[in-house]
């Protein structure tokens, strides 16, 4: 748990209370010398009073003094600044580029930052930082400069871990525990523009964003100025433990920092880093599902109180998932008894989990809750299999299609119902659907006639669902598809 530091730290009371005393002690006594004089002299004329009443003012004023300062981040700053690195890179020839996720590239050459994580020369930055490296170069707070070699990366979070030799007492720095706290004050410390050494301040200012960079984002936003050269470098708590890797920045119009910059979890960077370290690579836990999110319209069709979980669209052949038994409309819950809120987070969990990790998985099966567990498999390569998948998914509304068999429409397979003709202000068009798809179920139920089509329609609508859920195959992927009904 991350501590909340003071913003304007108080003096301690006692010691305020008793100047704050002696203050009305003086009025008090300066009252009754007044009324009654002392030895035939007036106020003005009390042996040493003027002086005692000075310096009690001064006190006074100088507790409140310092109570009104912000402590500043100079103590923290000092002891973190000197774990930070910029990184130089030169890279295979490529095209110039210049991104707003950081970093600045110039031809063959990149800059961003990284941060040692123990005194024999590990260090973290960012994959995009060293992708392609040929010479990966590090500049100390102090100016001194080392070679380092590139252990691993891991494009999926956007990390890697690299070695400087030549020492074994490196300064260096530690990960947080626990989640970073919305409202926390963070500092960013990196190499932004090539300029070292540069001290940011910010708060944290959301948690788990999804800036749509992969199947695992799951960021800190901080309001800290972030910009090209920061990549990789390392966002601080008040306890002077890195909270997050700084990795993306908003720029709507390509230039630098507006405030909103994205730092990747202390929490994900832990895992990660460990792998590399010990392979060289990260594998992670694979079910095997293409999966899409619960609108509102599709848990409207499945009678679902909530749009939450995840929709299996179709488990992957000999996966894990299709071995337990999911099944194409199966909703997924819930893993390990945590409630899954999205098709993302499912992603992103079932990705956190080791390979050969039994979990449990709750669902929604034909209508009814089941509870399934199995044995997640290995995250086949990228050439082969991405993450779990998020099949392509439309909104809007109403319906109208022309079908047939799919068998009579050459090309369209065997199973189910090909889509001959759309109406284009129809329901169907605008959720997407388009000539050449073919339905595979509709309300649940195989179709393979328009019959079967028209007759689940018209169940479903007995049941008063606002829009029938419909399976559809596009190409080699499968979807699901809640249409709504036409009014009247």
């Amino acid at each position: 748990m991350i501590n909340q530091p003071s913003q304007f730290p108080q003096a301690p009371k006692p010691a305020l209370r008793r100047s704050l005393f002696s203050a009305r002690r003086i009025a008090l006594m300066a009252s009754v010398v007044a009324g009654l004089g002392v030895a035939g002299y007036g106020l003005d004329h009390v042996p040493g009073f003027d002086a005692f009443a000075s310096s009690a003012h001064a006190q006074v004023s100088s507790d409140i003094g310092k109570a009104a300062q912000p402590t500043g981040f100079a103590d923290i700053v000092q002891r973190v600044k000197p774990s930070v690195i910029s990184v130089k890179v030169t890279m295979k020839d490529r095209a110039d580029e210049v991104g707003d996720r950081g970093e600045g590239r110039h031809g063959a050459m990149a800059q961003g930052s990284g941060f040692f994580i123990s005194a024999d020369g590990y260090a973290v930055t960012n994959n995009h930082v060293v992708e392609d490296a040929t010479k990966v170069e590090v500049t100390l707070d102090d100016g001194t400069t080392y070679q380092a070699k590139v252990i691993g990366t891991d494009k999926r979070t956007d990390l890697a871990l690299i070695k400087v030799e030549g020492r074994s007492d490196f300064p260096f720095t530690r990960l947080a525990e626990g989640k970073a706290r919305i409202g926390d004050w963070v500092l960013a410390v990196g190499n932004p523009f090539g300029l070292g050494g540069t001290v940011t301040a910010g708060i944290v200012s959301a948690n788990g964003r999804d800036i749509g960079s992969g199947p695992y984002d799951n960021y800190i936003q901080i309001d800290a100025p972030v910009n090209k050269g920061n990549s990789g470098g390392p966002s601080f708590n008040m306890q002077g433990e890195v909270i997050g890797v700084n990795t993306a920045i908003y720029s709507p119009g390509g230039g630098g920092s507006v405030g909103i910059a994205f730092s990747i979890p202390a929490a994900t960077v832990k895992t990660v880093v460990a792998q590399l370290k010990s392979t060289g690579s990260v594998s992670r836990g694979w079910l095997g599902v293409a999966i899409q999110p619960v609108t509102q319209d599709i848990a409207d069709s499945l009678g679902l109180n909530k749009a939450e979980g995840a929709l299996v669209a179709e488990p992957q052949d000999n996966s894990p998932a299709a071995k337990a038994g999911i099944a194409s409309g199966d909703v997924i819950t819930a893993v390990n008894g945590e409630t899954v809120k999205d098709a993302h987070e499912l992603s992103r969990t079932i990705g956190g989990l080791a390979p050969g990790e039994s979990v449990k998985l709750a669902l929604l099966h034909n209508g009814k809750d089941k509870a399934v567990t199995l044995t997640l498999g290995k995250l086949p390569n990228a050439e082969q299999a991405s993450a779990e998948q998020e099949a392509p998914t439309d909104s809007a509304p109403r319906l109208g299609l022309t079908i047939a068999p799919a068998g009579s429409v050459e090309g369209a397979g065997r199973t189910g119902v090909v889509v001959t003709a759309v109406d284009p202000d129809s329901a169907a068009a605008a959720r997407g659907l388009r000539q050449g798809d073919v339905i595979l179920e509709v309300a649940g139920k195989r179709v393979v006639s328009p019959a079967d089509v028209s007759e689940a329609v018209k169940a479903a609508q007995a049941e008063k669902r606002p829009s029938v859920l419909m399976r559809v195959r596009s190409g080699d992927a499968s979807r699901y598809v809640a249409v709504p009904f036409a009014n009247g």
